[in-house]
């Protein structure tokens, strides 16, 4: 008979109660613990993921095979055992229970399977049984997951640093007596720094904000609570569009998108749904002091010159395979323009429920014409997000109203509000740079320099309070005026901010008369009126000649380079008009347009207003003009949209969001108008974004006019007899040679960013973009506007033989197509344009080369 002593008694109390704690702690949660091995060396196998399955609840086995993991959730009745190189094991396990559960894992062959090299050849790199591409297609498969909107509320603070320099500087260039004054402002670096070792600090931004995320209904929305600028004099720069455009070419990386937004264009992301079609991907370095351990996963284009990223992905092996860090770089033969150098960091950081988000990225490109040497631009794009909390609901009022929402006075804040509120420090030479810069533009020999830009790239000399220009509309010519000698320019914000006054005057030494424009605006809201959002009122009358259905992007019709045309071009109007317009620009980039419009039009050179009323002689008008009084109403929507304001146009800069516009026409019978009609249409413009296929745009259009009206009124299709390619006109249709009280029309032009050029090698080196266009336009015109069924309207216009010039589209649609090499020199798009109906009208072209000059990354 055992004989029980004290110290037993104890021992065995205590592993009683010890048994009863266990119990109590572990009821109602499932405790699995294990051990993983190799089956066939039967070594354990350390940072192998257990989850379970069907969660993304996870842990690592330790540097000794075992692992220990506990679920609430009484639905998880499995566990899921993966590693790569390995078969992926899943085995059943008891919920509520705590359990032993050893795994064995088996070598799978697929991933394998040894690579014999012989001959001295290299291993031809494939996806299959590739150990690289299996762990990607995880990341892939949980990307949806590990993106903020998998969570149903998120918010974060955010910080954003922007800096540009002049970079790579010599020392000879920065001792050059131009810059004996400016010393104070060069800043070294270390020269193996993006930049070089001496940059010029020239300009800086920072934005704080707080950002607000709801899945359901989607609200994202963005608070700027502090923004501070350098601004330059705004007679010589945009200070607002400078902003815009820099803040296009450095947007946000999101590397869970399947394309990542860089300058102009998208480049396919390395977690992309296909990227193992475009990527070569390689298991470089295991961080096992990491915790989670890491796999760093190195990728590059298969492609050198395709637009894709190459560089290192750190992925958690937690079971979850999140980003938890990421160096992106392009390849020197990309077919990117321009880009010596581009490096992007981003590191993220483990929330509270064991998945990451982005905690900070920063991005640096330097550019400059020549890739290898010779100075440069350097710009760096910081952001940094703090204070992230998901899964806790604001009120509605919180994601309700537009995208983006600047609070009153942010830029007012003083230096100590930004010292408290930077989460990072400044540098020395960064503290400095807006001082630096205002002292900049007290210097006279800097204030002559811009002055000299200005005139040459926007082509105004700036007066003060009053700039003289465009420069290149002071001399041109054309068949009916014959030599035009041109001088006009306008008030700038020097003289008031709230009245601008705007004119020019030219004079035609063949037609020998004097043509004139006048125009004053009254800004409502107290801002500029070439800012955005614009509200403002303006009166104008304009005396001057035009051609029917011309209508140019961003260029002045009296541009000297447009004064060359090919085949006839003598059909013009003198045109009388006085406007009155009301624009208001909503943050919401809502907009409206009210309009009044006293139109007087008659017709010179080789045109005549004719009607079958009264006796036509060759060479004569029996009407004398055409008077209109309109009113129109114009709506336009475009979310997101961004520009540059030059100084003539403010160009929208490209981005993938539509563009909406309606317009409504009223002519009325009173105040000198002759006709009463009602005008409609509609335009969606957009740009699709195909990743490696590079970017379509589109725009569809359609108008429906309602009355009897003469041709001149009624829709003159463009056209284009320049050379220059317009891609909102038909290039080889002549001016006035179709008009339609009724069309749709669609013009589509593709680029395929050098996706074919890039891999044919004797092609590549030039970086050269292959490009295809079409344009269809389909109309008509009613019986009621038929001058051949109508006597009393206007009869269509004839060329000297007297054969009809001027057509409806009875017969179908009027289409052309080009097929064009874009990136020649980099600057240059030459199209050849191929016309495919209505090649019976007279001097109707068959083909064209047509030219473009366009600056592109």
């Amino acid at each position: 008979m055992e004989t029980i002593t004290p110290s037993i008694y104890i021992k065995r109390t205590m592993l009683v109660l010890a048994g009863i704690l266990t119990t109590v702690l572990s009821f109602g949660q499932t405790v699995v613990n294990g051990t993983v091995t190799d089956i066939k060396t039967k070594e354990t196998l350390p940072y192998v993921t257990v989850v379970f399955n069907g969660s993304t609840q996870g842990v690592s086995t330790d540097v000794n095979g075992k692992f220990h993991i506990v679920t609430n959730k009484p639905e998880l009745n499995q566990i899921k055992v993966s590693f790569v190189g390995y078969k992926t094991v899943i085995r059943n396990i008891e919920p509520g229970k705590e359990q032993t559960v050893n795994v064995a894992l088996g070598a799978d062959s697929r991933l394998l399977t040894e690579v014999v090299v012989r001959s001295g050849k290299k291993a031809k790199y494939r996806n299959k049984d590739n150990p690289a591409v299996e762990l990607i297609r995880k990341v892939i498969a949980h990307k949806a997951q590990n993106r903020v909107e998998s969570y149903d509320y998120a918010e974060y603070k955010q910080y954003e640093r922007m800096n540009f320099y002049l970079s790579n500087l010599s020392d000879q260039f920065k001792q050059k007596k131009i810059f004996k004054n400016y010393q104070f402002l060069f800043e070294q670096q270390d020269s193996t720094a993006i930049g070089g070792k001496n940059v010029l600090p020239v300009y800086m931004e920072e934005k704080l904000s707080q950002n607000y995320y709801r899945k359901a209904p989607y609200a994202k929305k963005q608070i700027i609570e502090a923004t501070k600028q350098v601004k330059y004099d705004e007679n010589f720069v945009d200070n607002q569009g400078l902003s815009a455009y820099f803040n296009r070419l450095y947007q946000d990386i999101n590397i869970y998108d399947n394309n990542v937004s860089l300058l102009t264009n998208q480049l396919l992301s390395p977690i992309a749904d296909h990227s193992p079609d475009f990527y070569k991907f390689f298991i470089t370095d295991t961080l096992k002091d990491q915790s989670p351990q890491l796999i760093e996963l190195s990728f590059t284009p298969r492609n050198t010159t395709d637009m894709l990223f190459e560089g290192k992905l750190y992925v958690t092996m937690d079971g979850n395979y999140a980003v938890e860090g990421a160096q992106l770089t392009v390849n020197k033969h990309i077919n990117l323009n321009f880009v010596r150098q581009m490096q992007a960091n981003l590191t993220f950081e483990k929330n509270v429920d064991g998945r990451y988000y982005l905690n900070q990225s920063d991005l640096k490109m330097e550019f400059a014409l020549n890739k290898n040497k010779g100075g440069g631009v350097y710009g760096e794009r910081k952001v940094i997000l703090t204070n992230y909390t998901t899964n806790s609901p604001r009120p509605a009022q919180t994601y309700a109203g537009p995208a983006q929402v600047i609070a009153l006075n942010s830029d007012k804040k003083d230096d100590g509000y930004w010292m408290m509120s930077r989460p990072d420090t400044l540098s020395t030479a960064q503290a400095n740079v807006y001082k630096n810069i205002d002292s900049l533009q007290t210097i006279p020999s800097f204030k002559r320099t811009m002055d000299l830009v200005t005139l040459f790239v926007a082509g105004y000399k700036n007066f003060g309070p009053f700039e003289v220009g465009p420069v290149n509309t002071f001399y041109s010519f054309n068949p009916v005026e014959g030599f035009r000698p041109r001088l006009g320019g306008r008030t700038t914000p020097a003289l008031s901010k709230r009245y601008y006054f705007e004119t020019y005057a030219a004079y035609g030494t063949k037609d020998e008369r004097l043509k004139y424009f006048g125009s004053a605006t009254y800004s409502i809201n107290d801002k500029s009126i070439y800012q955005f959002p614009q509200n403002y009122i303006r009166a104008s009358y304009q005396h001057d000649t035009k051609i029917p259905g011309q209508e140019l992007q961003f260029v002045q019709e009296d541009n000297f380079l447009l004064s060359f045309k090919r085949g006839d071009n003598d059909m013009w109007l003198y045109n009388d008009i006085f406007r009155l317009d009301y624009v208001h620009e909503y943050l919401s980039h809502f907009s409206y347009k009210l309009g009044f419009k006293k139109w007087n039009q008659s017709a010179t050179g080789g045109l005549y207003f004719q009607n079958g009323l009264a006796p036509i002689l060759p060479g004569v008008n029996n009407v004398n003009s055409i008077n209109t009084t309109e009113a129109s109403l114009e709506l336009r929507y475009a979310p997101h949209e961004r520009f540059y304001q030059g100084k003539l146009y403010r160009i929208p800069i490209i981005d993938k969001y539509p563009i909406f516009t309606l317009r409504y026409i009223q002519g009325m019978s009173f105040l000198g108008g002759d006709y009463k009609y009602e005008n409609v249409t509609a335009n969606i413009n957009k740009r699709f974004y195909l990743s490696q296929l590079g970017y379509t745009d589109v725009t569809a259009e359609g108008n429906y006019i309602f009355g009897q009206l003469p041709f001149a009124l009624l829709d003159i299709h463009h056209a284009n007899q320049t050379y220059a390619l317009q891609l909102q006109s038909y290039n080889l249709m002549n001016f006035l040679e179709f008009v339609s009280d009724h069309y749709v029309s669609i013009n589509i032009d593709h680029n395929f960013n050098g996706f074919f050029f890039n891999k044919i090698p004797l092609l590549r080196d030039l970086k050269l973009r292959e490009i295809i266009d079409f344009k269809g336009l389909w109309g008509g015109v009613r019986s009621q506007n038929n001058p051949y069924l109508n006597p009393g309207l206007l009869r269509y216009p004839v060329n000297s033989e007297g054969v009809a010039t001027t057509y409806s589209l009875d017969n179908g649609p009027y289409i052309e197509g080009s097929v064009g090499v874009g990136n020649i020199f980099k600057v240059l798009r030459l199209d050849m344009v191929r016309r495919f109906t209505y090649l019976d009208h007279p001097d109707a072209p068959k083909w064209g080369l047509r030219a473009l000059v366009k600056f592109d990354f």
